[in-house]
């Protein structure tokens, strides 16, 4: 009785550190049976007596090599320091300002000047790799309780990137919200130093992707650079259809067709796109039509294109847009 209490004991101990592997649970398994039948024996005999102190020491020599391994509790937490917390914030503040530091003094994007310059296409976006998808983030209408997915990963080869998922209209069951079905692919608003970033496309006019889709049409949105709360819903956007089948396509949207709106809503008075703030682009599927999608996208660019001279493709009149007549 005296061994069956310290094994309890040193099994009461063992509740307080995390489970062991697969390996160690049969290892303990097969020696509390073993363990148990042989203190179940009567002690007729001094070998059965040997047996059983063998047995304890063995048993106390892995409890010692259990406990050497310093496995941390479930219930403790891990130790919150806000003061390297902060230190490490600003250490990456200021190694992103040195960096900014640097490639100034090269040039724009640390490159020459002349080469900006004569640069007549760019690539801002491509997927080659795990930390290229660190860059985008994906939301649906799960966040309003709706029931679409959506999924992102890397595609055959690290070559492109993939997002999939399934498309559901049915609205959430609150009592308030009557529609629902979509699903996007927003790009994160690049950080500098001691600030958020912005792109500068001013020396372009044309966005250009290289996708390849099921068929189903998209909604490319841009947003600018703003760091007024009131213009957080603002977006430009234009249509993007993507034909299905295997074949890739390119697809070239001017910065000129990018139509203005506001809570997803398409206003009356239009304002051209601000190609020098340029804070995150997405995609949108929200076409009503229930099922799998996916979008495989190769790379995203901007280019110069010099056989399209329009500047704005939608008009205006002083009423509703007395700013531009001014």
């Amino acid at each position: 009785m005296a061994l069956v209490h310290k094994f309890l004991n040193g099994t009461c101990i063992l509740r307080n550190y995390l489970k062991p592997s697969a390996a160690l649970h049969s290892f303990w398994g097969i020696y509390f049976a073993n363990y148990c039948s042989n203190s179940l024996q009567k002690p007729v005999a001094a070998s059965g007596r040997a047996s059983q102190e063998r047995t304890e020491e063995s048993l106390q020599r892995h409890h010692q090599k259990e406990v050497a391994l310093d496995i941390t509790s479930p219930e403790e937490k891990p130790e919150m320091n806000f003061d390297k917390a902060i230190k490490d914030e600003l250490k990456d503040h200021f190694r992103r300002l040195k960096d900014e530091i640097m490639n100034h003094c090269v040039g724009p994007e640390g490159r020459p000047l002349h080469d900006v310059l004569l640069e007549q296409a760019k690539v801002v976006w491509q997927f080659r790799g795990k930390e290229d998808l660190d860059k985008w983030i994906v939301t649906s209408d799960k966040t309003i309780g709706g029931r679409s997915e959506v999924f992102l990963k890397m595609g055959k080869n690290n070559q492109s990137a993939l997002l999939y998922g399934t498309l559901s209209s049915e609205p959430p069951q609150d009592g308030e919200s009557s529609q629902s079905g979509y699903c996007a692919m927003i790009s994160r608003i690049p950080r500098g130093a001691f600030e958020k970033k912005s792109y500068d496309w001013s020396q372009f006019n044309t966005l250009y992707l290289r996708i390849r889709g099921d068929g189903r049409p998209w909604m490319v949105n841009i947003k600018e650079d703003t760091d007024f709360i009131q213009r957080k819903n603002q977006m430009y956007s234009y249509f993007m259809f993507t034909r299905g089948g295997p074949y890739w396509q390119e697809v070239k949207i001017p910065f000129s067709k990018f139509f203005f709106s506001n809570q997803g809503r398409i206003r009356d008075a239009q304002y051209q796109l601000l190609l020098d703030k340029i804070s995150t682009i997405g995609f949108t599927l929200a076409d009503k039509v229930d099922g799998p999608f996916f979008l495989e996208i190769d790379f995203i660019g901007v280019f110069a294109d010099p056989a399209h001279r329009e500047e704005f493709a939608y008009e205006n009149s002083p009423d509703l847009n007395p700013r531009l007549f001014k």
